[in-house]
């Protein structure tokens, strides 16, 4: 059965809340209080609410509340790194019920044992799947597809219940999400999200929404022409070369002493090191920062957004800031820099609330009744 119009309010406006009495629910959809009782009633019929027990006033007057209903289902989020797949399984109003994290060759187990884990019955609305890449869809246009993850996607494919909708999202617009919801950029309804690491890529968002772009690529910053003057021709992804971790690394190997003790064989330590005062590793580090600081010029230049937050295994780091902030103004106008704080989970929780919203538009759309 479709769902009447007050009724998809209601629902929605009970995905948001997690549980609410029947004034709330009017106030919440702008709804009148006959309107909502008669859409909480057809909500009840197909299992999308609940009752759940009753609220007491201090008049001694108590109202009923209620919550989403078994047939509400569930969705999933999968976040599939470059080398670490985290996955989560949520209510559709953002309450987790099961998560897990394994290897990206084991995307496809990892997925299985978070959908084992959501509750019995529980129908699948729909799954966002976060990747390192520009979603595409392949030629027939039958699925989501992207270049760098297309097999270890069609593997962990494999582990998705038929017909469930799959929608594939940018890892960095993702994160970006998190900020915006539970980290640095909580109260910023307009910011960019770089992030600094194995890549380099960045999210933009304006006005509380992720800016994607006619060809689902706005922030792919990787692309900027680099080098760019008149004695070298521009490489393809030549500025993710530059600023990637192997690349910075490999200056630090280059810039290693004798004296200097054992080289950094990872980007975490090479961090480390400069962390505790070690004077090439710091130097290096530095250069790093002025670096990342002439990419935030450049996005200062184009979007002006007045914060932009570091994210990324190097750009996270705090270190960062002093170098990145005093060459974004030498270069540009002020501009907020702060580190990211949702940490490794960002993507994956940022995927999760793409997939609860995509979910509970799913239900609203057409639901069937149990049989």
């Amino acid at each position: 059965m479709r769902l009447s119009e007050s009724a998809r309010v209601v629902f929605d406006v009970l995905a948001g809340t997690g549980t609410a009495t029947r004034p709330q629910l009017a106030a919440g959809a702008g709804l009148s209080k006959p309107t909502v009782s008669s859409a909480v009633a057809e909500l009840e019929a197909v299992e999308l609410a609940a009752h759940s027990g009753r609220a007491f006033g201090g008049t001694g007057r108590s109202a009923a509340i209620y919550r989403l209903g078994p047939a509400a289902g569930a969705v999933l989020a999968v976040d599939l790194g470059p080398a670490v797949t985290r996955v989560r399984g949520c209510a559709l109003d953002g309450t987790l019920l099961a998560e897990g994290t394994g290897s990206r060759p084991e995307a496809a187990d990892t997925v299985r044992k978070v959908l084992d884990a959501l509750p019995a019955g529980a129908p699948l609305r729909a799954v966002v799947v976060a990747v390192g890449d520009v979603p595409i869809r392949d030629r027939a246009g039958e699925r989501p597809a992207t270049a760098k993850a297309g097999p270890v996607f069609d593997a962990m494919a494999v582990a998705l219940p038929e017909g469930v909708p799959v929608h594939l999202e940018n890892n960095v617009n993702c994160a970006a999400l998190a900020e915006l919801h539970e980290g640095a950029a909580v109260g910023r309804d307009t910011f960019g999200y770089l992030r600094i690491g194995v890549g380099i890529g960045l999210a933009v968002v304006i006005g509380g929404r992720v800016l994607r772009g006619a060809n689902g690529a706005a922030g792919e910053v990787a692309r900027l022409p680099y080098p760019w003057d008149d004695d070298r021709a521009p490489r393809h992804e030549g500025l993710e070369q530059r600023m990637g971790s192997r690349t910075l690394l490999r200056r630090a190997a280059e810039a290693w002493q004798d004296g200097d003790g054992p080289r950094p064989r990872t980007a975490e330590r090479l961090l480390a090191l400069a962390g505790q005062g070690h004077a090439t590793a710091g130097a290096v580090v530095a250069s790093h920062a002025a670096d990342v600081g002439r990419l935030a010029a450049a996005v200062a230049a184009v979007l002006d957004p007045g914060l932009i937050v570091l994210g990324g295994g190097t750009g996270a780091d705090p270190q960062l800031l002093p170098g990145v902030r005093a060459e974004l103004a030498r270069l540009s106008w002020p501009t907020e820099v702060v580190s990211s704080v949702v940490g490794d989970t960002g993507t994956v929780a940022g995927a999760s609330r793409l997939a609860v919203a995509h979910g509970i538009q799913t239900v609203t759309g057409a639901v069937r009744a149990k049989h």
